[in-house]
């Protein structure tokens, strides 16, 4: 390929999507501290069309600019050192992190060591480090080559989930003993449940709500105490004390679990927008106002608290059992090319991806 290739969406209209060509940086051409990855692969999930939705509220669209009026998609997946002249960094590389879906990623190396480097151009200074930070694979203990699959679709969310999970213990659950959360098939949700589940959190009850085409596969999961579609909510106990983790962002789901709890819900906690179209609801709840979590924010202050390392040694071990426990929990489908990348994209925009599927993608196609 002699160009270098970027899939980008029509900002304002989630449904137009195109590509741009463009050559890529030579290698002789690079300075300072700059480094040229090939972008190799990446997972695809509903948690990157809440990317787009929440593009401009959450400044996902300011990680990698292009054209005005248009953005490109970030997604989490492995790129490999083309050329680099910065100290530390090696052409033949791996790194893990977080990308445009492009087939090629130009950045400026900071604060390199032995775990990678951070992206430190001057736009992204700004925005938050979780996303600027790529780690180096032959030094990450969560790498394995037989694992990457699943690092790429769920690693990135499992963060999101402990960071959820810890959050919540730490406010001792805000007095509640139920857990309820929408989108239940998610895979940000599924790795809540998981750090949920069992003796690991004595005493909270986790509720999965679905869709009825959903309900075989999340309760073959074994990770969930009870399985709920979305039109029997008033079948749950309503005086129980709940906290509310909202995947969806349907304001017809939020409004029920609001009207169904009222002061029993003790928290309610939006994460996502499975149901990126679905009308927002009502601006008045019954029950605690919806509140916004932002991972990073999270994630900053343990790393504050605990040392970087400190937070990647907890993750690290509970991601370690995660894969043991699910990690053949969705069957692995790999596209590759304009054509795959692009149809994946679209399915995904409207649902029609099932959840026992996980989307691996490339803008390379076989043999380049």
């Amino acid at each position: 390929m002699s160009f270098g290739l970027d899939f980008v969406v029509d900002r304002d209209d989630l449904r137009r999507c195109d590509f741009a060509q463009a050559p890529p940086p030579e290698a002789r051409t690079l300075q300072g501290d700059q480094v040229l990855l090939r972008v190799d692969r990446f997972g695809f999930t509903a948690n990157n069309i809440s990317y787009a939705v929440f593009g401009s509220a959450m400044s996902y669209w300011d990680f990698f600019p292009t054209r005005e009026g248009w953005g490109r998609v970030p997604v989490w997946g492995f790129g490999d050192v083309l050329a680099s002249t910065a100290e530390g960094v090696s052409p033949g590389e791996r790194f893990f992190g977080y990308w445009p879906m492009s087939t090629h990623l130009l950045v400026q190396a900071g604060s390199v060591s032995g775990g990678g480097f951070t992206d430190a151009a001057p736009h992204r200074k700004s925005l938050p480090a979780f996303y600027n930070r790529y780690l180096r694979c032959g030094e990450d203990p969560g790498y394995t080559p037989q694992s990457e699959a699943q690092q790429m679709l769920f690693r990135p969310l499992f963060l999101t989930a402990f960071l959820l999970d810890d959050s919540f213990a730490e406010a001792d659950f805000f007095g509640a003993t139920s857990v309820v959360l929408a989108s239940a098939s998610s895979k940000t949700a599924i790795a809540l449940a998981h750090l949920l589940a069992g003796d690991r959190r004595p005493g909270i009850e986790v509720v999965g709500l679905t869709s009825p085409a959903n309900v075989s596969f999340v309760e073959g999961l074994g990770c969930y105490d009870r399985v709920v579609v979305y039109d029997q909510i008033e079948s749950l106990a309503g005086d129980r004390a709940t906290l509310f983790v909202d995947m969806a962002g349907n304001g017809a789901v939020t409004g029920a679990v609001h009207g169904h709890f009222g002061d029993h819900l003790k928290h309610s906690c939006r994460v996502g927008a499975t149901h990126w179209e679905a009308a927002p609801g009502p601006a008045s709840l019954p029950g605690p106002s919806p509140a916004f979590f932002f991972a990073p924010a999270q994630g900053q202050k343990r790393s504050e608290e605990w040392g970087p390392g400190g937070l990647q040694e907890r993750v690290g071990g509970a991601w370690s059992d995660f894969l043991a426990r699910s990690g053949g929990c969705v069957q692995v489908v790999e596209g590759r090319g304009r054509a795959a990348v692009e149809s994946i994209y679209r399915d995904t925009l409207e649902g029609r991806i099932p959840p026992d599927r996980g989307q691996v993608l490339s803008l390379w196609d076989e043999g380049k």
